[in-house]
């Protein structure tokens, strides 16, 4: 115990080893949706169910432990919403790649991430991007993810004339979809830890007694593996029209990690007063090397869960909550038969709340500057409706470049986005 206590500095930051470990269970329990959520989103890709279920799990737990006993804070990692629906949706059946292509893409994003960490220019890229754009791919991956939700639960539905409409909502998937947000929202409003699980099983028990979903049991030996680990294709991934993609998945984990740690070491009153995050380097260096593992191992993109400021509320300070988190994640190998009998519209409902989250970011947007607003409503706009998140990046880079430049405001295009633009415009005129 001693030697554990010194090793993640216990005693010298107001906490317990017990401390530490309950935070790093309630951790787990705020974010254990995503191994009945990851394997449902990558599954509509093609790959193994139950394979992904396996590699959602180790993914989680090896950057967990990278991450509890290298960088030693107390933030957990698992592979990320919004970045599976991307995959999926985006590259796979979007864009007609496979999903072996597509881990092709997630592991040259993660080597990419993993050099933009040892070399420490992560400040040179944020800095380069605007604002602007930051906040609204992240609210257009939201509104992206919101569209996905209600079509697994059958909310909405396609129509010739119209394109879209309304489903049925007085059919079965589509009311338990609903009802499924409504729980996890009012939960999550009252700061009911695990509220995304909670309303997870809470409709799948429902669906299981009104016989709507066959039992299947509860705990099991896990999956085989063997049909998404080493299956990534990196040859394919280095094609032309993979670039948005790499850069996408690239762009989102560099953005995503990076408010994440912000945001829990502030919570945790590890940040201090010029805002510098204690062995951040090693943070970001945690959060690459687990996704060049996910994608080895057959996953989307791992990344920092804002959630661990769950464990942090109740008291976790150190590596050892994240260590316990992973500890977790390796003790749910064993229920695959219940990440099995989750529905894809018990799911739905937690991907609309994340959807809600993540669009929250518009209100930092100055609304009152067209420059900054058309950029964004652009992104916010294009990325759901022409069903691809690199698409609708590539349209907010053009969109802010060209009005920037039209409106005279040339000192407020960074050299970075002049060259993005331009390539991203190239490839319109001469790829698509």
């Amino acid at each position: 115990m001693n030697a554990i206590e010194r090793y993640f500095g216990i005693n010298g930051t107001n906490t317990t080893i017990k401390t530490e470990v309950m935070a790093g269970v309630t951790t787990f329990l705020t974010m254990a949706y995503i191994i009945f959520v990851n394997p449902n989103v990558l599954s509509e890709a093609g790959m193994d169910k139950g394979a992904v279920f396996v590699a959602t799990c180790l993914a989680a737990a090896v950057g967990c432990f990278i991450m509890g006993a290298f960088a030693k804070l107390p933030v957990a990692l698992a592979p990320g919403m919004g970045l599976n629906a991307f995959f999926t949706y985006g590259v796979v059946l979007g864009m007609g790649y496979t999903w072996q292509t597509a881990l092709g893409a997630v592991f040259l994003s993660g080597c990419i991430f993993i050099l933009l960490s040892l070399f420490k220019i992560r400040e040179l890229i944020i800095n380069a991007i605007p604002l602007t754009l930051k906040l609204s791919i992240v609210a257009g991956i939201g509104a992206f993810l919101g569209f996905i939700a209600l079509q697994s639960a059958g909310i909405i539905v396609g129509r010739d004339a119209t394109l879209v409409m309304l489903g049925d909502m007085k059919s079965y998937a589509p009311a338990m979809g609903a009802l499924g947000f409504f729980i996890i929202a009012a939960l999550a409003y009252k700061k009911v830890p695990g509220a995304v699980t909670i309303g997870i099983l809470l409709i799948a028990a429902i669906s299981l007694i009104t016989g709507h979903t066959e039992f299947g049991g509860i705990v099991s030996l896990p999956p085989s593996i063997a049909p998404t680990i080493m299956q990534l294709d990196v040859a394919g991934a280095f094609d032309v029209g993979m670039i948005a993609v790499i850069f996408a998945f690239l762009f989102v984990d560099l953005f995503d990690t990076t408010g994440s740690l912000i945001g829990i070491t502030s919570k945790a009153g590890l940040m201090d007063k010029q805002g510098n995050i204690p062995n951040m380097g090693k943070a970001l260096l945690a959060d690459s090397t687990a996704t060049v593992a996910g994608s080895l191992l057959g996953t989307s993109s791992t990344t920092s869960y804002i959630e661990s400021v769950s464990g942090v509320a109740s008291g976790g300070r150190t590596g050892l909550m994240a260590i316990t988190v992973g500890v977790m994640f390796l003790l749910s190998l064993f229920f695959a038969p219940l990440a099995g009998m989750i529905p894809a519209y018990a799911t739905a409902g937690a991907i609309f709340y994340v959807a809600v989250l993540m669009m929250s970011s518009l209100r930092d947007i100055h609304w009152d500057d067209l420059t900054e607003a058309a950029p964004a409503a652009v992104v916010l706009l294009f990325t759901p409706l022409t069903y691809s998140v690199a698409d609708g990046i590539a349209l907010g880079f053009i969109t802010y470049t060209v009005l920037k430049a039209l409106a005279g405001k040339f000192s407020e295009i960074s050299p970075a986005v002049w060259v993005l633009s331009i390539v991203l415009l190239s490839k319109f005129i001469f790829l698509s």
